[in-house]
């Protein structure tokens, strides 16, 4: 049964797009416009900085942002209501299998999901986290489909060795903290804020464990029928990403700040900078395609692929090449170094260890500030408003 829940959950019916699909037509062929979407995400700095630094601009294009909510999102590209964007390549993955028309096109950035077990349990390996309680932020989100790679590929059968409980991500540490669960799966800036409260432990870490560090968490992804009608716009789109990517590698505290003061996110420039700081923003072409060929094979272990699926066909048909989008250009690729727009080490712990002594309010102001959009019912003022173009937004502002 929760199998059956798991794939229903990360693959979502077309039939139940709504909102987002309120101008379903794709970009027209050979246009230099292009409609990027986003969610409102810490990990989607390379798109705010993209569009306000004029990345987009600089190779010809009119770019225009789209803001959707999270639940429509995989279907609302493929139906066309925008033309790309950068996600997690495992939540693409088992839509992709079951005819979703979208192409990962090159890698962004690495590391932003963890398992975590609590500090006063007995828990040390992933082994050790069989028959326990683990809370996450709602059943198909990318933490959850994060833990069920890690699990099938350990011999732990997540649908009958785990109860899962939901919780809203800003509360998976009180989960901790009450002994409701044992342990807790999330992306940051939660596990940043957990380590550093001392309430948890990693287990498995998509930055620092293999093969997770080596891959790529976000992909470039774009609708399918739009890439084949416009190759060159999508290289171009892309490219502009790319670049977004290096200038946040770059200068991880000023993209912070830009993202919070341009109102792309509902979070402080602190707690943006401290979660921001710990994701690789390092673009490449080759290791992406790779990074889809292994998570399809770990995820067909972990049963959440059908078990008749070629993975390497399946990452075939999913990553698509572009001329002028190599590793090559990358290399060659120049971005500007802000003063004062780098985060140390050091100020990474001192920004964390700030916010937990600023974090005085109360549960509710506290999900406001913590929650990000990867779950079944984000905090939200409406999670279910439809794509708006960031233009329409400033003018009902």
């Amino acid at each position: 049964m929760i199998q059956q829940k798991l794939i229903a959950a990360i693959a979502l019916s077309v039939l139940l797009v709504a909102g987002c699909g309120k101008n379903p037509a794709s970009s027209a062929a050979h246009s230099n416009k292009v409609r990027v979407g986003y969610i409102g995400l810490t990990c989607e700095a390379p798109i705010y900085v993209a569009y306000e630094k004029g990345f987009f601009r600089e190779e010809g294009l009119e770019p225009e942002l789209v803001k959707c909510n999270w639940a429509t999102y995989k279907d609302a590209l493929a139906l066309g209501s925008y033309d790309i964007t950068h996600h997690l390549v495992m939540y693409f993955l088992k839509p992709i299998e079951q005819g979703l028309d979208v192409r990962f096109l090159a890698g962004i950035h690495r590391g932003c999901l963890r398992v975590q077990a609590g500090v006063k349990t007995n828990i040390h390996t992933i082994e050790d986290l069989k028959g326990k309680r683990i809370g996450v932020p709602g059943m198909g989100t990318p933490p959850f489909v994060f833990a069920n790679r890690v699990f099938g590929t350990h011999g732990i059968d997540a649908g009958k060795d785990i109860t899962w409980k939901v919780f809203p991500a800003g509360e998976l540490g009180l989960a901790i903290d009450k002994g409701e669960v044992d342990a807790v799966c999330n992306a940051e800036p939660i596990g940043s804020l957990l380590i550093a409260e001392g309430k948890v432990r990693n287990i498995a870490d998509q930055i620092t464990d293999s093969p997770y560090k080596d891959e790529y968490c976000c992909e470039v992804i774009a609708n399918g029928k739009w890439v084949d009608a416009n190759p060159d716009t999508a290289a171009r789109a892309t490219r502009a990403l790319l670049k977004g990517a290096k200038w946040v590698e770059t200068n991880p505290k000023a993209a912070a700040i830009m993202a919070v003061e341009k109102k792309y996110l509902a979070s402080t420039p602190e707690l943006n900078t401290a979660a921001l700081a710990r994701l690789r923003y390092v673009p490449s072409v080759e290791l992406a395609e790779e990074s889809v060929h292994s998570a399809g094979r770990e995820m067909k272990v972990a049963k959440m692929l059908s078990p008749e699926t070629d993975t390497e066909a399946l990452a075939k048909r999913a990553f698509m090449h572009l001329d002028g989008v190599t590793d090559e250009w990358i290399r060659t690729l120049e971005v500007e170094k802000v003063a004062g727009g780098q985060v140390s080490p050091d100020d990474d712990i001192r920004l964390i260890a700030a916010l937990i002594q600023k974090d005085m309010g109360d549960s509710c102001c506290r999900r406001k500030m913590f929650d990000q959009p990867d779950q079944d019912a984000p905090n939200l003022a409406d999670p279910d408003a439809p794509c708006l173009g960031k233009n329409v937004m400033a003018a009902g502002q």
